[in-house]
């Protein structure tokens, strides 16, 4: 088979020969139709490295068709489509046990009315769900979500499905406030046209933002978080979502008095749930999948997939690579 590896060197993605995976008694076998590129982790965790990468970490948002099953697998047959956390490759194997509602399950069934292109969203928007709710967002509350790349997005279109809060989108570039006003946040703020930090006080009277969301990450994540500090309110929730910077955040004693600070989710948080809730939105058409893939590329093209995605921000958001095209 084909699979996406990471030899030493910056940059140095290629598609490598591999042999088609063994199946173990718990493990489902997929083989792969789409896979969607994480532009945080793959790109500045993998990509821009100058080591060499294992392959098995090579992606993780994956949908196809079961291609078989261990002797020892329950609920999933031949056939069945399934989203699974995997590797791009044209086939992936993965543990078909849940071990335990903290990890969450690492491979699911695909509702009918999915397609497998909205399915390779299924584990980012899983995160998304988890990171929303360990926020506790009450209606009145104003959400500022700085960063507007997938994740950011995710987390958005989320909280706007939960009718959570006044919701505040920033970034600096127009494709992504753009996508940011078709999701419906209430305010969209380009933060190369204008100070976000003033804007942000500005809606809120002064007070700032209850609950402040930081989803940038990679080469413009310090200045941003330093923002995000100076625009949470006293009293609110100031989130760390984005990660890759390369740099200690520049976390301001003074500008962190009297707020609360939490990385990521939760470790008590309940993935299994989380994963029912994002199939559930997903099928519900309430993230706007169609909207976020930018591009394609079919699996012979996808080390040009990662260029594309790294060298152009500007246009590109959700890139797919395509395994079904021989």
């Amino acid at each position: 088979m084909k699979r996406v590896a990471k030899p030493e060197g910056k940059f140095n993605v290629v598609l490598e020969d591999a042999p088609v995976p063994a199946v173990g008694p718990h493990d489902v076998r997929v083989r792969n139709v789409r896979s969607l590129i994480s532009r945080g982790s793959e790109l500045w965790r993998r990509y821009i490295r100058p080591e060499a990468v294992d392959p098995q970490i090579m992606g993780y948002s994956v949908a196809g068709v079961v291609d078989a099953v261990g002797a020892e697998v329950v609920g999933f047959a031949p056939g069945d489509r399934v989203g699974v956390s995997g590797p791009h490759a044209q086939f992936v194997v993965q543990d078909s046990r849940i071990a335990s509602a903290s990890d969450g399950p690492r491979v699911v069934r695909i509702p009918a009315a999915l397609d497998f292109e909205q399915a390779t969203f299924w584990p980012l928007t899983t995160s998304a769900v988890l990171w929303i709710e360990n926020d506790n967002i009450q209606p009145d509350e104003t959400v500022v979500i700085v960063g507007q790349g997938l994740v950011g997005s995710l987390m958005l279109q989320v909280a706007r499905a939960n009718g959570q809060g006044r919701l505040v989108a920033v970034d600096a570039l127009p494709n992504r406030c753009a996508l940011a006003a078709e999701v419906e946040a209430d305010e969209v703020i380009n933060a190369a046209d204008e100070d976000p930090v003033a804007r942000v006080r500005e809606l809120t009277g002064g007070k700032g933002a209850d609950v402040v969301i930081y989803a940038v990450g990679g080469r413009a994540g310090l200045r941003a978080f330093d923002q995000a500090q100076r625009m949470t309110a006293s009293g609110g929730l100031l989130q760390v979502v984005g990660l890759y910077e390369d740099d200690p955040l520049p976390l301001s004693s003074s500008e962190i008095q009297r707020k609360r600070l939490i990385g990521g989710a939760l470790p008590d948080s309940d993935r299994v749930a989380a994963s029912k809730r994002s199939l559930e939105l997903l099928t519900q058409g309430r993230i706007a999948t169609d909207r976020m893939v930018t591009h394609r590329f079919p699996y012979r093209q996808a080390p040009e997939a990662f260029h594309f995605l790294h060298d152009h921000p500007e246009t590109a958001l959700g890139v797919l690579i395509t395994w079904d095209d021989d």
